[in-house]
């Protein structure tokens, strides 16, 4: 059995795609999405979902059009978002030639669902005269009868052959703007179809693990999934699909990301589980730190340990850390090295502020280096 190197991730090689201004596919980072459940026709609760999502570190957001009414709120939903939206379309083509008039990024349609190759046209002619890409969107809990009657359940081979038959009705409309999801709630099954996918065809990959469940749950779920698919170098854009609130989605898919080495965003919290030989809360103050540290979009790492048996070691591979010490005084690191101690009433407090002044720094540094980059390039 051979072992593969273990941190050597190597991306798929597929064509590249623009939704709206950003690029999924190619050598892109990998995108991150979720989806509004919110009434599209309630413009202001969309929007202010729109936004907790935005300032979470969302991609690309996806909203459903159902209805006519939908559609028209969607003009209203996409001029307010900062990032590009996706209309979910599943049966009637009419919303979708909305949705694309009405400034939709892309459209999530299945060409086989919506009746004849003229409406097909008429979608295809929309999207390109929009600059709308498509997400075809291939999910097991709603296979085509034939393809159920073929395979007599839902299989990877199933998935797959419904994804390249919906597929051709775009090409054969020399219409290539296009990313796949082949989902299912079943992890295995999931995978399974995504890796065959990924051997036959060269267009961006659109992950997700279908109704995965809750926030625990789904997180689980999803990580698995994903991860795998991930580590293999099968995916360009993810969505991780929880019964939570849309920006929790967006964090933890940002968390499988910065797992795995392939996004930097924000704070990468190392914390210990806690035992008797903690000198503070751990549980409690990861808790809190990760409310108050929310806002940090720099990337950067902080290590939090109870005691002194692995923090030190910990703190040495973190930006700033913390290890519980006696008497209520707590040893502070900064860039690897013993720095100063901090007592137990300032801690949480005096915590945040490194990481801001240290985000500060790291953002100053940024700058600059762009700046001279600039200048040589201008020079």
């Amino acid at each position: 059995m051979s072992i593969r190197p273990w941190r050597d991730i190597t991306r798929r090689q597929c064509r590249q795609i623009m939704v709206g201004n950003v690029p999924v596919g190619g050598d892109a980072p990998i995108t991150v999405q979720t989806m509004t459940n919110t009434p599209t026709e309630d413009v202001k609760a969309t929007v202010d979902q729109i936004r907790r999502c935005e300032e979470a570190g969302v991609d690309i957001i996806r909203v459903s059009c159902p209805t006519e009414e939908a559609t028209a709120a969607f003009k209203q939903i996409t001029r307010a978002a900062t990032v590009p939206v996706v209309a979910d379309i599943h049966f009637h083509y009419k919303r979708a030639l909305e949705a694309a008039d009405a400034g939709a990024a892309c459209l999530r349609i299945n060409p086989g669902n919506i009746g004849s190759a003229a409406r097909v046209a008429e979608v295809v002619r929309a999207a390109k005269a929009n600059g709308c890409a498509i997400r075809i969107g291939v999910n097991a809990g709603s296979l085509e009868k034939d393809l159920l009657e073929k395979y007599g359940e839902p299989c990877p081979e199933a998935l797959v052959e419904s994804a390249l038959d919906h597929i051709k009705l775009l090409q054969d409309h020399d219409f290539h703007e296009y990313k796949v999801a082949v989902k299912a709630s079943d992890v295995f099954l999931a995978v399974a179809a995504y890796q065959q996918l990924a051997e036959a065809v060269d267009c961006p990959l659109h992950l997700g693990i279908t109704e995965a469940g809750g926030l625990i749950g789904g997180t689980v779920k999803s990580a698995i999934g994903l991860g795998s698919l991930l580590w293999f170098g099968i995916g360009d854009t993810i969505r991780v699909s929880l019964s939570a609130e849309p920006e929790q989605e967006v964090r933890v898919g940002y968390e499988i990301l910065k797992s795995l080495g392939l996004r930097t965003r924000g704070v990468r919290i190392v914390s210990c589980p806690s035992c008797a030989r903690q000198g503070f809360d751990v549980i409690r103050t990861v808790e809190r730190l990760e409310e108050a540290l929310s806002h940090i979009r720099t990337p950067m790492s902080l290590s939090v340990l109870g005691c002194v048996v692995n923090g030190p070691g910990e703190a040495r591979e973190t930006d700033i850390g913390i290890t519980g010490g006696g008497a209520g005084k707590h040893m502070v690191y900064l860039s690897g090295i013993t720095d100063h101690h901090v007592e137990d009433e300032d801690m949480i407090g005096h915590i945040v502020r490194l990481v801001e002044a240290k985000a500060a720094e790291i953002d100053a540094g940024r700058a600059v280096s762009m700046d001279v980059t600039h200048g040589k390039a201008a020079a």
